[in-house]
């Protein structure tokens, strides 16, 4: 078959040949030209002239038509039409004029071209090897990805970003993934922005810090607004340390707004002393100050902190008026850290060197797979626990009790593993059996501490009626309970009431006792005892006879509130004169306050609510006081005031984000810490 019309590459409008070599117009660089073949040309200006790079290959294909002369058959010439050309070739029709190669437009490249692949006469998707046929058009691959890959449908329409929205982005990339400023400065991320955005000149780090300093101020802003619209907040104090030995405390607020919507925000992060042990002053100094630079001196209820040496409640300055608590997760962790006996560390030892064997054994690993397989046990890799987090030793335990009898055919099988290496690495049987005793309580203690972790739902009130479930309950001695096992829970059951101080006198008086009492859930207190119910109700009597003596403000408020709690039943079905009458002869015969006294009667408030029936426990209590607060106003009040305390120091020890931001943090340098911190919390 010989045709008429050839190809052409449209590497030609940026290249003359110049004999064995040819030219670039742009640039003047010379290439050698063997054999009609482009690709050195098309790679000259794919990596020197991006912009006006052809893209043959990617073009879309049109159908136009040329004579094709048959040379084997002599008796007919027939005329075929079904030649497959690029756009930019001359069509060989008489119709259309012939227009010079400097005019011609490239068509745009659909993006439906970064999913599928022509071969031959079809298309294949690259994402689920479905085959299409191609026609020229794109509309059946369009439709495909809308159907089958939504995520990934492509956008031709999308403008060129500026300048000044690339550089943007690099800050919030920064602020969000805690990055130290100088990585912009490296020669990768040099390279990855040179490569995606034409022309983009880079900034220097003084730029990027003048952004990020710019939203610093605009949520330092933000925040002084929210903050003055609220009553009370609670305070909440991390002691962190990042590399190289980095002492810092970062101090954070939580409020409730008055639609009943929890909220935190970094308030600021300081540099400690490099000395062994900042001072109690110099920290409770610090915290002084922050509460006064933003303006809610008088407003904080509580102050939650991660250090279990008492480093902030062992002394509190006269001008300190907020109470002190600790971070629950860091005091049950504190308390099975001295639960564990040597026994129990030294099986925790030996389970931490048969899940490395296997993680880390090429060998044993696959063979493990297999065994998984013909045991039809779930395909789980082993876990390992780590030294910093207690929960980790749970999963551990959970995962080897799974996989025990596929780990035991792998070390008894003499062509994977050595009879040294299996002796060193088994597991005895009476071991197992404290492990598979050992592992409900840790996974007892492991819900307590996610439950009390939960950073969208209130948590402070949960504190002691877990504490009290756990050492009433859980962490009671059973008779089918092995001595290691028996022993651990006695000496956490121990930890708890030293450090919750659950027989104390001054229980009512602790902000988490109090926040009990303000969550229904929990209000009725039935896992004290009578008399510690009966303290715990005097001090709310306390609490809310307080609120009568706020400021004029609050008390019209309330009023305004209390109005609506009894309505008028002299309202129905009477005509409006008759009841305006009405209404002023029992005012005069009865007092204006004889139908709201109750609901302004502070005791009988407190009352009222303590009978109440309890919801039930998987409701949020900031739903149900939005719903019910105009009923008890004051202590509606005092809720918003206890309910925002948080039962941990954000970010949570155990919790997921808390463990990937403590990784960031420590990052940054000094100079910037502060506000990093404060843009990438209250994002």
């Amino acid at each position: 078959m010989k045709r008429t019309g050839r190809r052409r590459s449209s590497v030609w409008d940026c290249f003359e040949q110049v004999g064995n070599f040819v030219r670039c117009m742009k640039c003047d660089a010379t290439l050698k030209y063997c054999g009609g073949a482009t690709s050195t040309m098309m790679s000259h200006m794919s990596r020197h002239h991006p912009s006006t790079a052809p893209l043959d290959e990617d073009e879309k294909p049109v159908i136009c038509t040329v004579q094709c002369i048959e040379e084997d058959s002599t008796a007919n010439s027939d005329i075929m039409q079904v030649a497959i050309m690029s756009p930019n070739i001359n069509m060989m029709t008489t119709n259309p004029p012939e227009r010079d190669y400097g005019e011609r437009k490239r068509l745009k490249r659909s993006s439906v071209w970064d999913i599928f692949i022509k071969v031959d006469d079809e298309v294949h998707c690259t994402m689920c090897d479905t085959k299409l046929k191609y026609r020229s058009s794109t509309t059946s691959m369009m439709y495909h990805i809308k159907n089958k890959h939504p995520d990934t449908m492509p956008n031709d329409g999308v403008s060129v970003a500026t300048h000044a929205e690339v550089t943007e982005l690099i800050s919030r990339m920064i602020e969000k993934d805690m990055l130290p400023i100088s990585v912009i400065s490296g020669d990768g991320f040099r390279e990855l922005l040179a490569y995606t955005v034409h022309n983009y000149k880079m900034p220097s780090a003084v730029d990027i810090t003048r952004l990020i300093e710019g939203h610093f101020h605009e949520k330092v802003d933000e925040l002084l607004v929210q903050l003055g619209r609220v009553e009370k907040v609670a305070l909440t104090a991390d002691f962190w340390t990042a590399l190289p030995f980095q002492r810092y405390i970062t101090i954070s607020c939580s409020f409730i707004t008055e639609d009943w919507q929890g909220r935190s925000a970094v308030l600021q992060t300081h540099k400690l002393s490099s000395n062994s042990q900042a001072t109690t002053d110099s920290v409770t100094e610090r915290l002084f100050n922050t509460v006064q630079s933003w303006g809610i001196a008088g407003k904080v209820t509580a102050c939650v902190h991660n250090n279990t040496q008492g480093i902030l409640s062992a002394h509190v300055c006269a001008s300190v008026t907020w109470d002190y608590a600790t971070c629950f997760a860091s005091t049950l962790q504190l308390a099975v850290s001295n639960g564990l006996s040597e026994d129990l560390v030294r099986i925790i030892v030996a389970a931490g060197k048969l899940v490395k064997h296997f993680n880390h054994n090429l060998l044993a690993s696959e063979a493990l797979e297999q065994k998984q397989v013909q045991m039809c046990l779930p395909q789980h890799k082993l876990i390992q626990s780590s030294k910093a987090r207690w929960d980790t030793i749970c999963d551990m335990f959970e995962r080897l009790l799974e996989q025990r009898w596929a780990i035991k055919a792998v070390l008894s099988d003499r062509t994977i593993t050595n009879r040294q290496e299996a002796q060193i690495l088994e597991i005895e049987d009476d071991c197992w059996q404290i492990i598979d005793n050992f592992t409900p309580v840790l996974a007892t203690l492991k819900w307590a501490t996610t439950v009390i972790s939960a950073e969208t739902e209130v948590s402070i009130s949960n504190i002691y009626p877990i504490t009290f479930s756990l050492i009433q309950t859980h962490l009671v001695p059973k008779e089918n309970d092995v001595e290691q096992v028996s022993d651990f829970k006695l000496k956490v059951q121990k930890s708890l009431r030293n450090h919750m101080e659950v027989d104390s006198n001054g229980l009512a008086s602790k902000p988490a006792l109090i926040a009990s009492m303000l969550d229904p859930r929990h209000k009725h207190l039935s896992f004290l005892t009578p008399t510690g119910r009966l303290a715990a109700k005097v001090k709310l009597h306390e609490l809310v006879s307080k609120l009568d003596v706020i400021t004029t403000t609050v008390g019209l408020k309330d009023e305004q509130q209390e109005i609506l709690v009894t309505p008028d039943i002299s309202q129905v079905a009477m005509p409006s004169q008759l009841r305006s009458d009405t209404k002023n002869t029992m005012m005069l015969l009865l007092g204006d306050n004889y139908s709201s006294s109750y609901a302004t009667d502070s005791e009988a408030q407190v009352d009222y609510y303590l009978r109440d029936i309890a919801p039930s426990l998987d409701i949020n209590p900031l739903d149900w006081w939005r719903v019910n607060g105009p009923r008890f106003p004051k202590l509606a009040t005092l809720a918003r005031h206890y309910l925002c305390v948080p039962g941990v120091s954000l970010p949570s020890l155990l919790s997921e984000a808390g463990q990937t931001f403590a990784t960031m943090r420590t990052r940054i340098s000094p100079e910037h810490v502060d506000m990093m911190i404060f843009v990438n919390r209250n994002a």
